[in-house]
This record gives C-alpha cells, sequence and structure tokens, in this order.
C-alpha cells in the first residue's frame, strides 16, 4: 500500500465515498458478532449470581463462600490479563480471540461437574484464566477500525451486551433453572453453566471466519475504501501524545494508574449490581425464580437504552469527561437508594435502575479516553493493564459484600459500602482527568 497522508487520502476519495456509509457497512460487519461474543463472556461472569440459591442449598455455601467463588474467576483473569494480550502480536486479533471463546466455553461448560466448593473454586479461576485478555483485544480491533469520532458509539454498542446479558440472562437462567431442573438427573444450575459455555466455542470459529485481521486484509472492501479507513486512522495518530511502546513503560504511567483506579471502581459498582441484585430482589420478599429473573432485566433494559442514546451524545458533542461525572454520580445515589429502599421491592428496583444506568453506561464512555490517550500496540497493553487493575474489583466487591452481609445480618449493608467509593472516583474524575481532544 502507498503512503499517503490523511489529507491527500480524503481529497483523492471524497467524491466516490461515502464516509458515513462505509462506516456503517464496517460496523455492520463487525459489531453484531462482536456484541453477541461479549455478551456471553459477561452472562459467563455473572451467571453464579442466578445460580447462587441452588447452589447454596446444595453445595451449603454461606455468603461469604459464595462470594469467594464468585471471585475466584477474577483472580486468574487478573493474573494472566496482561500477559495474554501480548498474544494479539503473534497471531493477530480474530484468531487470539477465537482461542479464547473456545477456552473459556469449554471451561464454564464444566462448571456442571462443580459436586464440591473447592471444584467450584477451581473451575471458576480456571475461567477466568482462559477468558483472560478478551477485552483488550476487542478494544484493540476496534481501534484498529474506527477513529476517535466513531470510538463512543462503537464502544457503546460493545458494550451494550454487558447490560443485555443482565437483562437477557435474567429470564433465561430464570427458565433454565425452573424447567431445566431434574432433567437427565442434573440440577437448574448444571444445565445453566452447561447451556451458557457451550455457545462460546461455536462463536469463537465464527470470530475466525467472520472478521479480518486488519483493514488490508478485508477483501469486502475496495482499494480506496482501505486507503480512507487508514488516512483516518493516520490522522488520529498523528494528533497523539507520543506513548511509549514498551509493555512496562506503559504499565507504569500516571494515566494508566489514574484510570486504573477510575475504572477499579466502575467494575466494582458492576460486580455489586451483577453478583448481588437477585439477592436483593429476593430479599426485599420476591420468591419466585421466574420473577426475579425478570425483575433483574428490567435496571439492564434501561442501561441498554441509556446506553446507546448518552454514548451517540457523547460522539456528537466530543464530552467525555463530563458524561462520565453525570453517570458516577447518578450511579451512587442509585445504590444508596437502594440499600435505604430495601423494604420495598418497586422502590429498590427503580433505585436499581439508576444504579445500573449510570454504573454501565459509564463504561463505554470511560473507555474512550484510554483510546485516545495511547496509540498502536499500545492500546492492546495500556487497556490490559487498566483491565486488569479494574478487574481487581471482582475478587474485592463480591467477597466484601458477602462477608459484610454475614457479619451485619442483613442483604444490603455489603452493597452500601460501594456507594461511598463511587463518589471518591467522581472526585478523582474532575480533578485528574482532561476530556479527551478530538
Amino acid at each position: 500500500m502507498v503512503a499517503m497522508t490523511g489529507e491527500m487520502a480524503l481529497a483523492r476519495n471524497e467524491e466516490a465515498i461515502n464516509e458515513l456509509m462505509l462506516y456503517r457497512r464496517v460496523a455492520w460487519r463487525i459489531m453484531p458478532l462482536a456484541i453477541i461474543c461479549f455478551l456471553f463472556s459477561y452472562f459467563d461472569r455473572i451467571n453464579i449470581s442466578f445460580a447462587k440459591a441452588q447452589m447454596q442449598q446444595e453445595l451449603g455455601l454461606s455468603d461469604a463462600a459464595y462470594g469467594l467463588a464468585a471471585s475466584m474467576f477474577f483472580i486468574g483473569y487478573v493474573l494472566f490479563e496482561v500477559p495474554s494480550s501480548l498474544g494479539l502480536k503473534r497471531y493477530g486479533a480474530p484468531a487470539w480471540i477465537c482461542r479464547i471463546m473456545i477456552s473459556w466455553g469449554l471451561a464454564t461448560a464444566a462448571l456442571m461437574f462443580a459436586y464440591t466448593q473447592y471444584t467450584l473454586y477451581f473451575l471458576r479461576f480456571l475461567i477466568g484464566v482462559m477468558e483472560a485478555g478478551f477485552g483488550p483485544a476487542i478494544l484493540f480491533y476496534l481501534a484498529c477500525w474506527f477513529p476517535k469520532k466513531h470510538l463512543a458509539k462503537m464502544n457503546g454498542l460493545w458494550f451494550l451486551s454487558v447490560p443485555l446479558a443482565g437483562a437477557l440472562g435474567g429470564p433465561a437462567a430464570g427458565f433454565l433453572l425452573g424447567t431445566m431442573d431434574g432433567v437427565l438427573g442434573l440440577a437448574g444450575w448444571h444445565w445453566l453453566f452447561l447451556m451458557s459455555g457451550l455457545p462460546c466455542v461455536v462463536l469463537g470459529l465464527l470470530v475466525l471466519w467472520k472478521l479480518d485481521r486488519d483493514i488490508e486484509s478485508a477483501k469486502w472492501l475496495s482499494r480506496g475504501e482501505k486507503d480512507l479507513l487508514a488516512a483516518n486512522l493516520e490522522q488520529d495518530r498523528a494528533k497523539a501524545k507520543p506513548v511509549h511502546a514498551s509493555l512496562w513503560r506503559v504499565l507504569l504511567t500516571r494515566e494508566v494508574a489514574i484510570m486504573a483506579l477510575i475504572y477499579f471502581v466502575i467494575k466494582m459498582a458492576s460486580y455489586g449490581i451483577n453478583f448481588w441484585m437477585p439477592h436483593l430482589i429476593k430479599s426485599s420478599g420476591v420468591q419466585s425464580v421466574f420473577w426475579v429473573g425478570m425483575l433483574s432485566s428490567l435496571p439492564y433494559i434501561v442501561a441498554c437504552i441509556g446506553m446507546i442514546w448518552l454514548t451517540r451524545l457523547s460522539d456528537r458533542t466530543g464530552e467525555r469527561k463530563k458524561y462520565l461525572v453525570m453517570c458516577l454520580a447518578l450511579a451512587a445515589v442509585g445504590y444508596l437508594l437502594a440499600c435505604l429502599l430495601s423494604g420495598s421491592s418497586w422502590a429498590m428496583m427503580m433505585a436499581l435502575v439508576l444504579a445500573t444506568a449510570g454504573t454501565f453506561i459509564a463504561i463505554p464512555i470511560f473507555w474512550t479516553i484510554p483510546q485516545s490517550t495511547f496509540s498502536g500496540l499500545a492500546i492492546a497493553s495500556g487497556t490490559a493493564a487498566i483491565n486488569s487493575i479494574g478487574q481487581l474489583s471482582g475478587m474485592v466487591a463480591p467477597v466484601m459484600v458477602g462477608k459484610i452481609n454475614d457479619v451485619s445480618g442483613t442483604s444490603y449493608m455489603g452493597m452500601l459500602s460501594i456507594a461511598p467509593m463511587i463518589l471518591i472516583a467522581c472526585i478523582v474524575v474532575v480533578c485528574f482527568v482532561k476530556n479527551p481532544k478530538a
């Protein structure tokens, strides 16, 4: 490919190529599969929250033991997150994502054999090891196709999978737990893990077949279209702040430290909701497994709508910091009200809607900041470092909430402890984060 400046490429293709339609084609090629893959990825993390009641009864788990089982995933994930991201350079994103998905799908399906709490701990740890590197691989892949002016919207579409996993997963889990319990001699929670793991193997193979390694290898694009896409990315790289490509230099930058702290709290808030929302709803007086699943989907549905709307608004205005602060403040208020109103099912549900919307809409807006800060393969190592530190919250939140609940004898005191941490993160964003330049 002949090198050219962004201005030359844009001038050459301006008349022949509709840029907006081109990016829509690219999005339709990449995003549906990426969304479905991440949906299963996230559901594999939170499906244990829906299986909690049946597992606790069969395995004799306390809330603290359940919290430890939930957190074991993140121990494996964090330990192997940064090393896993290095596979991107050697094998390319599609091949590496395929490997990750097949291995985590098989490990998730194997949870049906978790007949002791220690087997459960080991398999949850193994799933984390197998899934490590998936998030940074997708974020790196998106940044290799879409310039900054489209990133928040694409991030929003991709991270739509997170609330969708709760919105669709809740009713699906309720159905499997209620109707498949006892079929072929297996408990409902065994079926839940089996049916959420095996589709990931098929999806991994689809990724390898459907997604191109890079723009240049995409046979469905014309020469002019490839040049235009590459020119837009080159314009972003020319404006980006220079970053050392060395992995350890990226890990030790001030930007990584600040963003990792913020993301740690955002993820702590999200995992607090993921792992304890069904428990809170049941404790408020809803006893039906089916209705717990159905009500659990409501906050996620609202978060999906808000995520689409606010990420598009963020792209249009170029505002990242302001909307991130707004989302964090909303999440803190929602957390506080959910705990104070825990005696009323409907009042608590409305508060959970606020907490869930604020928390999950913050995620795609947040990721536009590191994607705009780093460039090249530093995107993979930088986002992997932030993501791995952020995922440490998955170890802290379930155990902390479970332990506080056991000690206090309530179903909400553990969740209440997360609200002030969200406010601290909000202050850090206001004081130390700059809005990325368009």
